[in-house]
């Protein structure tokens, strides 16, 4: 561990009479095997704010910020960050994520215990190049286990935040909670409520990558079942726990609707899981009000944004994830006419790629079958040959410009509906991106074959 120290630690830990220690993930990813180098350090010390902020300056380390209350200070050297705090002890209002009381100490051991779960609450003294553990955290680390630094009903009783950790660590880590911490968990599952949705959306937004954080395969599919189990998703995303146990047709489906979406989850690339997760959020909705899936996909759009909307994700993400879920469905049954995908494809290529990738995952979560998805075959033969023929594929690839069809006497309003219009036909019939055709197409007049 002592090799990887950075050398201006090594010189603070100095300058600090030896009482600087590194803390938390550092420490436990050395532990447990965990490959990737850290950029981001947890340090602390049993010294104020103001004699550490002293010692990193004459060390060379710039101090980004510091925060008096809560004896914390952010520090950085060439590309990396360093996060210090005091040793502390702090009492929480019920749930909140914030301390309302803190208490400075030198006591190891009392900071140790204001920490979420042991794993996180070993430390490692730089000077003296020796662990300490306080609470039995590298057994934990040895185990694979979490489990809490104080009884479960006080450490998730005083932070929210710690129900969406607990899930995210047992994801990243390919760590399970022991009874007694998932008891704790189901207890105090309402009290992600009161969390700000920022941080939830990005708790989730770790969780849904956390396969590749230390290449636990697997990890977010977990992490999603240890939402569902621990009752957090049913607080936070109520419409999806609906489809906990409701069934599905049995000759497309091997699972229920929430185990389904998770296995979508599983089976998506990382840069479309936030849509697989919310694909079929419309199915509980539209077979409890009317009897039947039919049309779940534009519920589900709705639904979607609603939810994205509550955990204030950015626009961009909104708008994306609600398109793929709006048009999951399309051609399912791959019966719609090729000229109506050639339009559908000019008119969605922003979102193809991940489309085709969201219609794969879903298949394959129907009944864990990996063979090539039907529809998504049949688009990518219909697209190839979109290709092979020299088909536009977005206005600028058309062979007309706006200007050019103004001046040849097109409305400047209708511009942009007239480029729209030329290029769904092109898309139809590539031999007509030449721009005197497309000119006299633009005019409605008949084209003529050179």
């Amino acid at each position: 561990m002592k090799d990887l120290i950075p050398q201006k630690l090594n010189m603070l830990a100095e300058e600090l009479d030896g009482r600087l220690y590194v803390v938390g993930g550092a420490c436990r990813n050395f532990l447990a095997g965990l490959s990737g180098e850290s950029t981001d350090w947890d340090i602390c010390a049993p010294v104020p704010p103001e004699e550490l902020t002293a010692a990193a300056d004459r060390c060379g380390l710039s101090v980004v910020a510091v925060y008096p209350r809560t004896g914390t200070v952010r520090l950085s050297h060439d590309g990396q960050s360093f996060e210090f705090a005091a040793f502390r002890t702090d009492r929480y209002v019920r749930g909140l994520h914030t301390p309302e009381e803190i208490a400075f100490t030198d006591d190891i051991a009392l900071d140790a215990r204001r920490r979420d779960f042991k794993c996180n609450a070993v430390y490692f003294n730089i000077t003296e190049g020796r662990f300490y553990d306080p609470l039995g955290g590298m057994a934990d680390i040895a185990n694979r286990r979490l489990s809490t630094v104080a009884p479960s009903d006080k450490v998730f009783g005083e932070d929210g935040l710690r129900l969406m950790r607990l899930c995210r660590f047992a994801a990243e880590l390919g760590f399970a909670p022991d009874e007694e911490c998932l008891d704790g968990a189901k207890k105090h599952a309402p009290l992600i409520a009161d969390i700000a949705p920022e941080r939830v959306y990005a708790e989730l937004d770790a969780l849904l990558r956390a396969d590749k954080k230390y290449a636990n395969a697997d990890g977010h599919y977990e992490g999603l079942r240890l939402m569902r189990d621990t009752g957090v998703m049913r607080v936070l995303f109520p419409e999806l726990a609906l489809g906990d146990g409701m069934a599905q047709r049995p000759d497309f489906h091997s699972h229920d609707v929430l185990e389904h979406t998770l296995r979508c989850v599983r089976y998506a690339p990382e840069s479309i899981r936030l849509a697989a997760l919310l694909h079929d959020v419309g199915k509980p909705k539209c077979l409890i009000e009317n009897g039947s899936f039919a049309r779940h996909e534009e519920a589900g759009e709705g639904i979607a944004e609603d939810i994205l909307r509550r955990l204030r994700a950015p626009s961009r993400v909104i708008s994306r994830v609600c398109a793929l879920v709006r048009w999951h469905m399309y051609d399912f049954a791959c019966q719609a006419h090729p000229n109506k995908i050639r339009k559908f494809i000019v008119n969605h290529g922003d979102i193809w790629d991940d489309l085709l990738a969201l219609k794969q995952a879903d298949y394959s979560a129907c009944k864990d079958d990996f063979s090539p998805a039907p529809g998504v075959v049949r688009w990518k033969k219909i697209y190839a040959d979109m290709l092979k023929e020299g088909a536009p594929l977005n206005i600028k690839q058309l062979a007309v410009r706006g200007d050019e069809l103004i001046a040849a006497g097109v409305r400047p309003a209708d511009t942009a509906g007239t480029l729209h219009a030329l290029l769904e036909e092109c898309a139809i019939n590539p031999a007509l991106n030449q721009r005197q055709k497309l000119i006299r197409l633009a005019l409605g007049k008949k084209c003529q074959q050179n």
